[in-house]
């Protein structure tokens, strides 16, 4: 099993809903700022990660599970685990903590997505690049 890859982030204002929590979407919407943080950390070029065209990485499937509220100005970490599940497609699962160093690492949050790789001519699935293989083992 490859290291987690951990994303620092503050909560902000726009994270946050009329009671002063995370809103759910934005929930996933930091866990996908964590996947691209852990893509660019791998030397993905995010520029033209799209712009080539030979594949698409569509999310199939996305889920979260709140334990705690998150509020504007808390530190929370992300830890993110890949997991290849085909030659098409993998899965990342999240853990979101409060990044404090004397408070016992209880998880806030956890979150899964599933992606598969297309052909975005056929929408066919295709193979995971190269890139992403590696990405993927590290």
């Amino acid at each position: 099993m490859n290291q987690p890859f951990i994303y620092d982030r503050t909560i902000y204002f726009r994270d946050t809903d009329a009671a002063g929590v995370v809103y759910f979407a934005n929930g996933l919407s930091i866990c996908h700022e964590a996947y691209e943080a852990s893509l660019a950390a791998s030397g993905f070029e995010l520029k033209s990660f799209f712009r080539d065209g030979a594949i698409a990485v569509p999310i199939t499937h996305a889920s979260i599970d709140f334990f705690k509220p998150m509020f504007c100005g808390d530190r929370i970490a992300v830890s993110l685990v890949k997991t290849l599940l085909s030659p098409d497609s993998f899965q990342i699962e999240y853990q979101l903590f409060f990044n404090l160093e004397s408070v016992e690492k209880k998880a806030i949050a956890n979150a899964l997505t599933k992606h598969v790789c297309i052909d975005p001519s056929t929408r066919k699935r295709c193979n995971l690049s190269q890139n992403l293989m590696e990405w993927l083992m590290v």
